[in-house]
């Protein structure tokens, strides 16, 4: 299993909108790079909090999610070009870019390491041969103080993982829960 350079990314691998790395002052970077490309957080969250409509007492539980226990900002609807997530807490948001994943890759996801060293973790599960849709990232601030993402800016690295072989059953062939998400897709159970 080999790891995709920039140029299999750019034949191989559906990435809409596409952007080429480059220097962009004061912004952290995103697009393509030698062996990964880096993803831009797009301008919804949700923020694990504490509500009144919780009483401030929450169990989360993946069987029964409920969007109670977050608050959802549009950094677009508050003129906002970056969300502030509590400390100790945790957020869910969506990448900017749509991926079409071929049937013979298989994609992971690291964190970028302006944010890493600043103790903001970035999480997503593999996405599977020929998953499709815009991907839901968890990002957990593991620091006693509020911290800042800011959003259409990089947030993580994806690196695509090319299969010897291509795989007999696919994330489409299974007709996985998550496929063709059109944005931040909160957990489900079938």
């Amino acid at each position: 299993m080999g790891v995709l350079c920039d140029t299999q990314i750019r034949e191989l691998v559906g990435i809409e909108p596409f952007e080429e790395a480059k220097k962009r002052e004061g912004i952290v970077s995103y697009g393509v790079s030698s062996y990964g490309y880096d993803v831009r957080v797009g301008p919804i969250f949700k923020i694990f909090t504490p509500t009144p409509r919780t009483g401030g007492i929450c169990v989360v539980d993946p069987k029964r999610f409920t969007d109670e226990l977050m608050v959802t900002v549009d950094t677009r609807e508050h003129g906002l070009d970056h969300v502030v997530i509590p400390p100790n807490s945790f957020a869910l948001c969506e990448t900017m870019e749509h991926f079409d994943i071929p049937r013979d890759i298989l994609v992971l996801c690291v964190g970028k390491s302006t944010y890493a060293r600043c103790g903001l973790i970035v999480n997503v599960t593999p996405l599977e041969p020929e998953w499709r849709g815009k991907v839901t990232l968890e990002i957990s601030n593991t620091t006693p103080l509020p911290a800042k993402v800011y959003a259409g800016e990089g947030i993580a690295q994806f690196v695509f993982l090319k299969g010897d072989r291509v795989c007999e059953v696919s994330y489409a062939d299974k007709a996985g829960k998550y496929q063709d998400q059109a944005g931040l897709t909160l957990p489900m159970v079938d």
